[in-house]
């Protein structure tokens, strides 16, 4: 008898939980290969960036499918407008930017999850019902376990990228339905009037404070981390999940293959 495979990767929800240390991509390029391949060279999770990437809906959904297959958690980043079709895609967890404060991650949370499923703890909440989805296995998993179950598994990680919300980490990431708060460097860095030198020490002592902020309640802290340097300095602070970007890598490293055994002067990129 065939086992089905449920969409929603339930072992991501525990891996939060424990504030286990984790790496992982974003990846805003509108490719399941892509996403296979991060999993096969042995990153722990991906996030499809749909608030800056190029993927449409089905594309998402095609790179969700390659994530399960592959045996990888996948998330999305989604602008709040897309958070219920997102979800009925299969998202295993979703990545909310701009979240400002406590009231505004409760009001994520509401479209999160769905209503009157008992098993997470009687919080309301507001998203609507189909079991004609993926995420519902187009029928085959519908009904109130199918609802239980989405409540119960998907993650949802919000964003903080400002400092009324840097200010705000700890009542934020104490909202029921949180499961973990990651500090955006680079928007930080800019409302900061940084630019995009989120190394300065300014916006580094502001990512310090949100992440022992978020790591004081027991919630899981997120942050960018280009380097092992970034990661093990964030880890020192409480962070444990740690996300780099795949087109600076995969840029690093056609540069390094084209630029191997040749002179400098070669190639040089002028805008």
């Amino acid at each position: 008898m065939t086992t089905i495979q449920h969409p929603i990767d339930a072992r991501l929800k525990q891996l939060i939980k424990n504030r286990t240390p984790m790496r992982g991509l974003f990846n805003g390029l509108a490719s399941p290969a892509l996403v296979e391949m991060s999993a096969f060279a042995g990153y722990d999770f991906t996030i499809i960036d749909n608030e800056h990437g190029s993927a449409s809906l089905e594309t998402t959904e095609h790179m969700l499918r390659a994530a399960r297959a592959a045996g990888m958690p996948a998330l999305v980043r989604c602008l709040e407008h897309d958070i219920a079709r997102t979800l009925d895609a299969g998202a295993t967890g979703l990545q909310i930017p701009m979240v400002r404060n406590a009231a505004h991650a409760q009001a994520v949370v509401n479209k999160v999850r769905y209503p009157r499923a008992s098993s997470f703890k009687g919080l309301s909440g507001e998203r609507g019902v189909a079991y004609s989805v993926r995420a519902a296995g187009y029928g085959a998993l519908g009904g109130a376990a199918c609802n239980a179950y989405g409540n119960d598994n998907v993650v949802l990680v919000v964003m903080i990228e400002s400092m009324e919300a840097v200010n705000a980490a700890a009542e934020i990431a104490a909202v029921d339905g949180v499961d973990a708060v990651f500090i955006g460097p680079n928007d930080l860095a800019h409302s900061m009037g940084h630019e995009n030198r989120f190394y300065e020490s300014e916006v580094q002592a502001a990512i310090e404070k949100a992440v022992r902020a978020v790591a004081s309640t027991g919630k899981c802290a997120g942050v960018l981390a280009l380097t092992p340097e970034d990661e093990a300095r964030y880890a020192s602070w409480g962070a444990s999940y740690f996300a780099n970007v795949i087109t600076s890598v995969l840029t690093k490293a056609l540069k390094d293959a084209a630029s191997a055994g040749r002179s400098s002067e070669v190639s040089v990129l002028s805008y």
